[in-house]
């Protein structure tokens, strides 16, 4: 008998679920049904990039931010642009994200080129190596090497470290034979197999430093596998940050209870639920933008007078404008509204916009003119006003 079935007996690769109530199935299914309404959404390449981008920063984040790097949102994106400059004391937290940036790149791309998806151990040495590449460590801490020491997070221990190799070699051979599902449910095993893949690293410990975001990378590359976007993987480890005490008392509670692992996968389907929600409503958005924006265009298709364009680039902006704007800052709303005002009179302004009243493209509030993009409703199949916004 190994070590580990003494100390951690909660390891015995087996997921229980006889015991998932109808919610927990029915989260599954919308699960799936999300990522794949995700994965057929055809969108502007421009488009497609800002979103990447976003995500890419909310994913690199929040797997760093889970242990403990304090850098913001918009510093992460200032790194992805080459335009983040940090003083040497904090040269870490940037590095930190830098190699999470790395790894999600390297999974990402051997997607694309049809790499082999089955996890193995060397594959997750080397995400472990990656994770804590150029970065200060412990003496006994070695990148991509198996401890031969115990560690502990808290008042939890990691595995043995006589067995650790044994463990994450069971654990691959486990979620390459056993999470295995017809073409139609393989996003839902997809996604069933890559939170308890995060829950067994999470449990194993097998690294001296960098655990929590080794198992949040083969939780990434298992969702890439199966067909989920990349702005949908990284969602998992957004929620993870956004409830971290949860998080951490999910885990606490998935071995203390003998290895259960229904209550942490049910709370991490929850989340990603919820976020897939958000990132399809976002997406939402930047396609009724789009589809906006051909309207405004078929509205003044054959008008050609430099007074109609004028009028279609100040609609056009209005629409970038989260706000009403009051009517005094009309002429300042973008750079070239101003330059095609600049030698007019509000009364000028005041034309144009009664124009696009009547058009149908403007209404006026008591904050300001706005523009009415909500009549892009009107091409969608009728739906109850608080369905909409829900």
């Amino acid at each position: 008998m190994r070590t580990y079935a003494k100390t951690h007996p909660w390891i015995t690769f087996q997921v229980n679920l006889q015991e998932a109530d109808y919610q927990f199935w029915m989260l599954l299914g919308e699960a799936q049904s999300k990522c794949e309404h995700l994965a057929g959404v055809p969108l502007l390449p421009d488009v497609a990039e800002q979103l990447h981008r976003i995500f890419l920063a909310k994913g690199v984040l929040a797997t760093t931010a889970i242990e403990g790097n304090t850098l913001t949102e918009e510093e992460v994106l200032q790194h992805l642009k080459g335009q983040l400059t940090l003083p040497p004391s904090k040269a870490y937290l940037q590095q930190e994200v830098e190699n999470i940036i790395q790894a999600c790149n390297r999974i990402a791309n051997h997607m694309i080129h049809g790499h082999p998806t089955a996890l193995c151990m060397e594959t997750i040495m080397a995400y472990n190596q990656i994770v804590l590449n150029d970065l200060p460590l412990s003496d006994e801490v070695i990148p991509g090497k198996i401890r031969g020491y115990h560690v502990g997070v808290g008042r939890y221990r990691g595995a043995p470290p006589e067995d650790c190799a044994h463990l994450l070699e069971k654990l691959c051979q486990w979620l390459n034979t056993e999470f295995v599902s017809s073409p139609e449910h393989r996003v839902a095993f997809g996604i069933l197999k890559a939170i308890v893949a995060h829950v067994y690293t999470a449990w194993i410990h097998p690294f001296g430093d960098g655990n929590g975001r080794t198992a949040r990378l083969i939780e990434f590359q298992i969702l890439l596998s199966v067909g989920i976007p990349s702005t949908a993987a990284h969602l998992f480890s957004n929620f993870y940050n956004q409830t971290r005490s949860e998080y951490y008392r999910q885990l606490d509670r998935s071995h203390q209870s003998g290895g259960d692992l229904l209550p942490f996968v049910t709370y991490a389907l929850r989340g990603f639920v919820d976020n897939l929600k958000d990132q399809i409503q976002m997406i939402t958005d930047q396609q009724l933008h789009v589809h906006w924006i051909n309207y405004v265009h078929a509205q003044f298709q054959n008008k050609d007078k430099a007074t109609d364009h004028r009028k279609r680039r100040l609609i056009i902006d209005l629409s970038e404008q989260q706000e009403p704007v009051p009517f005094s800052n009309v002429r300042h709303i973008t750079p070239r509204i101003a330059e095609a005002y600049a030698n007019k009179t509000d009364k000028t302004i005041k034309r144009d916009i009664h124009v696009l009243e009547e058009m149908g493209l403007v209404k006026k509030t008591i904050q300001g003119i706005q523009a009415r993009k909500e009549i892009m409703f009107a091409f969608l199949a009728p739906k109850r006003e608080e369905d909409r916004e829900t």
